[in-house]
């Protein structure tokens, strides 16, 4: 059992190895434009303000009170 992992660990590292991955395109500075501040703000407001939310109230959801 060993030696087929060993043959297919060593396949699947050779097919690895020889891939080739494209470099990615990733610009990183201020928005340029005063639509995209105003996309991020929104994003990061649509995913901030309900886990804050969450987390700040989470000791109620845990002693909700039972009916």
């Amino acid at each position: 059992a060993m030696l087929g992992f060993q043959r297919a660990f060593r396949l699947l590292n050779a097919t690895v190895r020889n891939q080739i991955v494209p470099r990615a395109n990733i610009v990183s500075g201020a928005p340029e434009e005063i639509d995209q501040a105003i996309a991020l703000t929104v994003m990061f407001a649509a995913f901030l303000i309900p886990s804050g939310w969450i987390l700040a109230h989470l000791e109620d959801y845990k002693h909700k009170p039972s009916e």
